[in-house]
């Protein structure tokens, strides 16, 4: 919403997940020179990604989300058939435009029970404790990149969900490029972390004992259009 905190910054990301970017940094010339090797159709190869217009590929693209319960461990859960399209241009990274559509319905937990939970209405007239039922899907719509290194970039841009809007940044790594296989279609993919307050979303039910911030892990390919 307007006005409100930033519920994930460059100041306040977690120190691993840099440390994590800058270990991956260090291994992707070889994991590109081994990918090549074993025939391996995609690789983390920046002059592969062709200028253009790109879908997601929602087979094969998820949102994975971690979140602390009572302190004691975290639980998992993970959203599917995502939507959304790129557009790239490798020359003008800064340029880059991305609209993702993630349906909160598509949400898959280990515990039925819990899914229950997070999809059910509110008792007696009140707001659900989480989405409810047919609740309308999340989008991002980014405003900005910014490169970081040759395979690396900072992106952010706003978040709607729960009937809410608000800002959000994520460190987004290239992972790789060429042509599927089995469509023919030129593929890029990239994996994304971000930290979320999900109180900012309205969805504050059992905070802080569940934990407030949410861990999102974003696993992508984009077919060319």
């Amino acid at each position: 919403m307007p006005g409100r905190d930033i519920f994930f910054s460059e100041v306040r990301m977690k120190k691993p997940l840099f440390a994590l970017a800058l270990a991956g940094s260090a291994a992707l010339a070889v994991t590109s020179i081994s990918a090549q090797e074993a025939g391996i159709p995609g690789a983390i190869d920046a002059s592969r990604v062709q200028a253009g217009s790109y879908t997601i590929d929602p087979a094969h693209t998820q949102v994975g989300w971690r979140v602390s319960h009572f302190g004691f461990n975290d639980y998992l859960g993970l959203f599917g058939q995502i939507t959304g399209t790129m557009q790239v241009d490798p020359a003008a990274i800064e340029d880059a435009k991305f609209d993702i559509t993630i349906p909160i319905s598509s949400v898959a937990v280990s515990s039925n029970g819990l899914k229950e939970h997070l999809l059910r209405p509110g008792k007696d007239g009140a707001a659900p404790d989480f989405f409810g039922p047919e609740p309308e899907p999340a989008k991002f719509v980014s405003t900005s990149v910014r490169q970081t290194t040759e395979t690396a970039a900072v992106v952010s841009g706003m978040l709607t969900m729960n009937g809410n809007t608000g800002p959000v940044t994520m460190l987004v790594n290239f992972t790789g490029a060429g042509t599927n296989p089995f469509n023919k279609k030129e593929t890029v993919g990239f994996e994304a972390s971000a930290m979320i307050d999900r109180t900012q979303w309205g969805i504050d039910y059992g905070a802080p004992a569940i934990g407030r911030e949410v861990e999102l892990n974003i696993s992508v390919a984009f077919e060319k259009d």
